[in-house]
């Protein structure tokens, strides 16, 4: 049987600092009035699942080359770019992966990164995502670090099906057990992400809600997405959003909640008897490009603009050829400013720009979800 090879697409290319010096400001828009406000860091192109829409084991076996430690960019590196990207208006980092927590001593970035303060002098709101199988002994380590909340992916509560969608053998119960530590020593709300694959877990979407209900946990249910080429995504798994809504709604009344910002990717539903909320991410069906306010920086130090990008910049080129703060904050400046991506509103259209993409795009574990 041969083996099926999908090579991580990367067209990036060392920024080129084309203008004059950009000093940060705070504020800084793309060409579709979008602020900078939002960063996801990637620590690690490696997990320990292999979750079939994101890492499926045909591609990421024991045979896989991940990136040498020489090839990843130092907590300094990652500190640096945090600060400059912080000067120009970013008020929240994420640090994802690959599962993060796999990246050695990782409570000495998260220490670096809780010292940097908003432009107009405000704790960072510093996040993490992570599958959750480690999290239980790592939880206070954390919060102690300076980490503001965590999110958990769980896909499913039956514990065989969750055990097949990781393939990895990993158990419902450590997962749980890590929700629990994480919401024991205050990473709270802590948010769980139920990624709804049509078909194959969307019968856990009724059970996940009755667990989760008055738990003071966050649910949220995001629609199987087209991200890189390795997942085999077909539009016929995805189970829209509303479906979902009224799926729970037959159970639990619901009734709509506001946004709390207007970046927000999530649309939140209330249980009426006022025990807590459910968010669904219609990131197939309802594109939210037009408030979308996130910059990727992956695990080698490329900015990606989209999580759907083909082309990265890459800024760890900039930092390891001497590049000054200066310098680094206005390619920074401009490849923002110089930003037009929407690809979920142009999904399914004849435009160019998108067809180049659908065959090109990045492997969602190298930049985080």
């Amino acid at each position: 049987m041969s083996r099926r090879i999908i090579p991580v697409a990367d067209f990036s290319a060392a920024p080129v600092i084309a203008g004059p010096v950009q000093t940060p400001t705070g504020v800084l828009h793309d060409t579709l009035a979008r602020p900078l406000r939002d960063l996801r860091i990637s620590v690690t192109d490696r997990c320990n699942f292999r979750c079939v829409y994101c890492m499926p084991r045909a591609v990421f076996d024991k045979d896989y080359t991940f990136l040498p430690h020489s090839a990843l960019l130092s907590f300094e590196e990652i500190e640096r770019l945090a600060r400059l990207f912080v000067a120009h208006g970013v008020e929240k980092i994420r640090l994802t992966g690959g599962e993060p927590l796999l990246r050695k001593n990782l409570e000495f970035l998260i220490e670096r990164l809780a010292r940097l303060t908003t432009s107009d002098g405000r704790p960072l709101d510093l996040t993490l995502t992570t599958n959750g199988s480690l999290l239980e002994r790592k939880a206070r380590n954390l919060k102690d670090a300076g980490l503001t909340r965590v999110t958990v992916s769980l896909d499913a509560l039956d514990d065989a099906l969750f055990r097949r969608m990781n393939d990895a053998d990993f158990a419902v119960a450590d997962v749980l057990d890590g929700i629990a530590a994480a919401q024991a020593v205050g990473l709270a709300p802590v948010k769980v992400n139920m990624v709804v694959k049509r078909g194959t877990n969307d019968r856990e979407i009724v059970p996940m809600a009755s667990h989760f209900k008055g738990s003071g946990a966050v649910l949220r249910f995001i629609e199987y997405m087209d991200v890189g080429s390795s997942n085999g995504w077909n539009m016929t798994e995805v189970l829209p959003s509303a479906d979902v809504v009224s799926r729970i709604a037959e159970h639990f009344p619901l009734a709509p909640l506001d946004a709390h910002t207007a970046a927000e990717t999530a649309q939140r539903w209330g249980y009426v008897d006022g025990s807590g909320e459910i968010g669904v991410i219609s990131s197939v069906t309802r594109a939210f490009c037009g408030s979308c306010t996130r910059a990727r920086l992956s695990t080698e130090g490329k900015l990606y603009l989209c999580l759907f990008a083909s082309a990265g910049h890459d800024l760890r080129a900039l930092l390891r050829s001497g590049a000054s703060d200066a310098g680094i904050a206005t390619a920074v400046a401009e490849i923002w400013q110089g930003r037009g991506d929407r690809y979920s509103q142009l999904r399914g259209s004849n435009a160019a720009e998108t067809r180049v993409l659908d065959s090109q795009r990045v492997e969602m574990s190298y930049i985080g979800g």
